[in-house]
């Protein structure tokens, strides 16, 4: 916890004042037996009402003021603990978007939604029971043991005894459940994989008949969680039944000695009443600890798993310097990159020059490498071989913000977020007006159903853009893409959706503005990219092939493959 320390700094007063109002509320709450004693001692049996009476009113008194502490305190102690809670998640979020593609992948989805979640919510509820019990609750345990002290000598031993079996019973407990609440925030992070992957894949899964197996698959993690905590809420549950033992068994023994001591007259009966209530503040304060150490101890297993994505440094760094990047040329030189874990290279030896003004088509089988090589444009991944360049420049001496406004990426899968049509366009340009959105529609061919929507570009898109078509989607992503001003544009297989007539619109939409831009087409259709000025055929990593068209189909085996499959004839490919 001590990196997390930084985050209560702006809520000192709020730290300070939540323990010192629990301690406040714990002072007033030690008196209330001795204010018992005297009334039992000197009110009831003296029978004088008069101090019956203030006594009574004593304790009122005591109760209220208690009760404005405690309230004090809470109070103190959510505010911090809420804020602590929500700063710690604004610095998480912004560590993972600065981390990289590869150490997100290597982290895992699920395991990050977990750590800000679940993971942060115990650091959060940890937080709040620290600033309420970490002085309140060893206070009025060793408080109420130096009262006992002060109301009678002899039954320090007895105290003593009872404290020192309670504390060993609550620290083996928690000694035995602290690596079990580990082993089940690990289990929590499979559980929330299962839950994300059939509510993302619902639709596959059901296509495929495969909601048997997976709801079987899902019980079947949702188990292993439930039999750690079911575990762990055993092993908890021997606190209450051994304390309250223990306890009692120290109550009887004060009961017992004390009975022995008023006979005698060592004792009144309003101490051993004083007494007995002190034995039970000491019940009730240790099973409040045994709860608090529990929590804590959670929140150290969720302060180390978030602190271990904080200790994840990305491992792509950029300059911080603004160059002013307008980009008019990249170079490829030998280029080779590998994904991290992964046995052999996901590129090799590539090498190719796009200068502004050209349409460059890249084409190739399954795992060919083609979202690779377009992932490296916008420095997405590094390379681990060779170079990227520029303008003449490396890739890695621009900053991240100037390289990425330059370029602008269409990605496979259309990602809509929840909003207007508007919103989501706004994402390639901020200031963009009606005319702006207007012409980023009537190019990439949205325009047509934009207009039939309700409200136009008004319309608000549900989650992921789960109101609209596959194609739909497609094509408000590349409109969201041509209204950035940017000089690279990639559309990456972002057309697979579309019919074969507004495809090729949308081509010719793009050639009329690719003199301000280098456009890279990837895509696994001959007819997407048969009209580039330039065609990269990539097979197995490697680049196969570099050159127009009518070059390929004469001296590209892969490339003449690749067309045969997918035209009926020579005719159909020219044409």
């Amino acid at each position: 916890m001590k990196r997390f320390l930084k985050y209560l700094k702006p809520y000192i007063k709020e730290c300070i004042f939540a323990p010192l109002f629990k301690m406040l509320e714990a002072s007033f709450e030690l008196l209330v037996p001795l204010v018992i004693s005297d009334l039992v001692d000197k009110g009831i049996e003296g029978n004088d009402k008069s101090r019956i009476l203030f006594d009574g009113g004593l304790l009122l008194i005591l109760a209220i003021v208690g009760l404005i502490a405690a309230i004090t305190a809470q109070y103190f102690s959510a505010k911090a603990a809420t804020c602590f809670g929500r700063e710690v998640r604004n610095d998480l979020f912004d560590h993972i978007n600065n981390l990289s593609f590869s150490n997100i992948d290597s982290i895992g989805t699920s395991t990050l939604i977990t750590r800000m979640t679940s993971d942060v919510n115990q650091m959060q509820t940890g937080v709040n029971m620290v600033l309420r019990l970490f002085l309140r609750s060893p206070f009025i345990v060793f408080g109420a043991v130096y009262m006992a002290y002060r109301v009678n000598k002899r039954s320090l031993g007895i105290f003593n005894s009872t404290v020192g079996v309670l504390f060993v019973i609550v620290f083996l407990i928690i000694l035995v459940t602290m690596p079990l609440l580990k082993k089940a925030q690990e289990r929590l992070d499979v559980v929330t994989l299962r839950t994300r992957e059939n509510i993302r894949g619902v639709r596959v899964i059901r296509a495929f008949n495969r909601t048997d197996e997976e709801e079987e698959e899902f019980g079947t993690a949702v188990n292993r969680l439930y039999k750690m905590q079911l575990l762990i809420g055993r092993i908890s549950a021997f606190m209450n039944p051994l304390t309250f033992f223990v306890i009692n068994a120290g109550i009887a023994v004060v009961l017992y000695s004390g009975a022995i001591n008023v006979r005698d007259g060592a004792l009144d009966k309003g101490d051993v009443i004083a007494l007995v209530e002190y034995m039970s503040m000491i019940l009730v304060e240790l099973i409040k600890l045994a709860n608090f150490i529990i929590t804590v101890s959670r929140m150290f297993a969720g302060a180390k798993r978030v602190n271990d994505v904080f200790l994840t440094k990305a491992d792509m760094e950029f300059p911080e310097q603004n160059q002013g990047l307008r980009i008019s040329e990249i170079e490829f030189k030998n280029v080779a990159m590998r994904y991290k874990d992964a046995a052999d290279d996901a590129l090799s030896g590539v090498d190719f020059a796009a200068k502004k003004g050209e349409v460059i088509g890249i084409i190739g089988g399954t795992g060919s490498g083609k979202s690779t090589l377009a992932g490296l444009i916008p420095r997405y991944y590094d390379i681990t071989g060779g170079s990227i360049s520029i303008n003449g420049k490396p890739i890695q001496s621009f900053g991240k913000e100037e390289l990425r406004k330059r370029v602008a990426y269409v990605p496979q899968k259309a990602m809509l977020f929840k909003g207007t049509i508007a919103d989501n366009l706004r994402w390639g340009k901020e200031d963009a007006d009606a005319s702006d959105i207007d012409r980023a529609l009537t190019l990439s061919m949205s325009k047509e159903f934009v207009d039939l929507k309700e409200g136009k570009t008004e319309y608000m898109i549900s989650e992921s853009g789960r109101n609209l078509s596959g194609g739909q989607r497609q094509r408000l992503t590349i409109a969201r893409a041509m209204i950035k001003d940017s000089d690279i544009l990639i559309l990456d297989d972002s057309s697979s959706a579309l019919d074969f007539a507004t495809e090729r619109k949308l081509r010719e939409n793009i050639s009329t503005v690719k003199d301000d831009k280098i456009v890279f087409i990837i895509s696994q259709r001959i007819s997407s990219i048969k009209n580039a000025d330039r065609i990269l055929v990539l097979d197995k990593g490697m680049l196969v092939g570099n050159g127009d068209h009518e070059t390929l189909r004469k001296n590209c085996e892969v490339y003449k493959e690749i067309c045969r499959f997918q035209m009926n004839d020579d005719e159909e490919v020219a044409g």
